[in-house]
């Protein structure tokens, strides 16, 4: 086992969860990132596997959203978290006030998905329903 997959291993352990594949993959090969992504504008964060325990035991987050595991978000207040509640585990935003899980806004079904669409969409802000056709 490598060190870094030894850490994404410890790290599952630690938050006893299983990442997602591609998850896991992007730790492993690109580590984090920290950027502006155009054309959208957005800013897009992931921590690295070094940051997460810090990062998920800031505060009283996991008193309030159970099954959470924060991956990084917007450079500022929103967090961007796989909700470990489902199978599989949507990634979602929560802004660092928020209570309890209905002020969650799904992103995306995965980290694929997500860096997929979001040099085109960016965050999305309002919570919607309709997946596209």
């Amino acid at each position: 086992m490598t060190a870094n997959a030894d850490k994404i291993a410890q790290a599952e352990s630690h938050f006893g969860v299983r990442f997602p594949a591609d998850y896991r993959h992007f730790l492993a090969t690109e580590g984090s990132m920290s950027r502006f992504v155009p054309p959208a504008d957005d800013f897009l964060m992931i921590n690295s596997i070094a940051e997460l325990i810090e990062v998920n035991e800031a505060g009283e987050f996991q008193e309030y959203f159970p099954g959470s595991l924060v991956i990084g978000g917007d450079g500022s207040r929103e967090m961007l978290t796989y909700d470990f509640r489902q199978t599989p585990p949507p990634l979602v935003l929560l802004d660092v006030s928020a209570q309890d899980w209905s002020s969650a806004v799904h992103q995306a079904m995965s980290l694929t998905a997500l860096l997929e669409q979001f040099p085109e969409t960016g965050w999305k802000w309002e919570d919607t329903d309709s997946s596209p056709s």
